[in-house]
Parts: structure tokens; C-alpha cells; sequence
């Protein structure tokens, strides 16, 4: 009965990618998501330093993720589908750290971190790397881990209920389950 109902709550929380084609989990709405990625973006910015806009690096980051943007836009508009990304306001931030990487949250918002800089070593490969990183994004990834998370996280707990009257069977389930989720 248990694996009937996750079937058919699984089955109810699929969506079609119109851009992929893929079939995703999708137990939260775009709206929901990109509300918490503003918030943990905000907080991210107000804890990392910030390169002033008029820097010369962040001017590239920001040209070359404004190029990419307006190009899935233009995409998104000729296929129709101008309503996948309604809820993104881009933006586009560098941040000073060694660490070599960039990132792109539900609705828009881009961190590139200085240390991936020296990699890129221009504006084409940077727009690589942004083109990675918003694809992410657009193609609902965030989503979709979420409700991953969300359905791995209700499995254990269904089967720490139904296991409940043998505390020792629980923490087998939950070691074995656990890193296997």
C-alpha cells in the first residue's frame, strides 16, 4: 500500500520539460523556488565581498551574463514559452574569492567567484561557464533536487514509522538508507 501511494504522489508530481523534453519531479512550484533561492541569495551577497560593479571584471561578468540571458530569452520567446521564465530578474554579481567556480539560482540571480577568473581568461569562456551554470536554472534542476530531497526525506521517515516497534530495525534502515538516499 505504502509504495501505491509514493507511486501515484511521484506520478502526480511530474512534469514535462518543454525545452528538454525530460520528465522531472517537480513537488514545488518555480514561484516557491526562486523565492527561497532570493533570500539565500541575499544573505549570500551580504556575507561575501561584493565587487564594486564598475570593476573592469565585473563588467565582463556582468556583458557576458547579460548576453546569455537575453539569448535565452529570445530563444525562450521564439519557441513560445516566454512563461518559463517569468519570474527571472537577472543579475549578475562577482564576488572575491579563490574559489574557482560560478553558480545561477531559480529566477536569475549569478555569482562568479574571482578565483575561476585566471581559468576563464576572457569574456567567450566566462559566457561558457555562465551558459553552464544558467542552464541549470532554466531547465529546473533546483526544483527538481528539492523535490527529490522531499520524497527521500518522506521514505525515511515511512519507514522509520513502520518500523518503529523495533528501535534496532530502525537504525539498520537508517544506516542503510541514509547514504543510499
Amino acid at each position: 500500500m505504502f509504495i501505491i501511494i509514493i507511486l501515484i504522489f511521484i506520478s502526480v508530481g511530474c512534469t514535462h520539460n518543454a525545452i528538454t523534453g525530460r520528465n522531472q519531479l517537480s513537488l514545488v512550484s518555480e514561484s516557491q523556488v526562486e523565492t527561497l533561492a532570493l533570500t539565500q541569495y541575499k544573505q549570500f551577497l551580504s556575507e561575501n565581498k561584493v565587487v564594486n560593479p564598475s570593476n573592469k571584471d565585473a563588467q565582463t561578468v556582468t556583458r557576458a551574463g547579460t548576453r546569455i540571458a537575453n539569448a535565452i530569452t529570445e530563444y525562450y520567446k521564439e519557441k513560445g514559452l516566454t512563461n518559463e521564465l517569468q519570474g527571472y530578474k537577472w543579475e549578475f554579481n562577482l564576488v572575491e574569492s579563490k574559489e574557482v567556480n560560478a553558480w545561477c539560482m531559480p529566477g536569475g540571480k549569478v555569482v562568479v567567484y574571482t578565483g575561476i577568473l585566471p581559468i576563464t581568461q576572457n569574456e567567450d569562456a566566462l559566457a561558457i561557464v555562465l551558459g553552464h551554470e544558467i542552464t541549470h536554472a532554466v531547465a529546473g534542476h533546483g526544483r527538481e533536487r528539492m523535490s527529490q530531497a522531499m520524497v527521500a526525506e518522506g521514505i525515511q521517515i515511512a519507514g522509520n514509522v513502520a518500523l518503529s516497534n523495533n528501535p534496532q530495525t530502525v537504525n539498520i534502515f537508517n544506516a542503510v538508507y541514509g547514504p543510499g538516499a
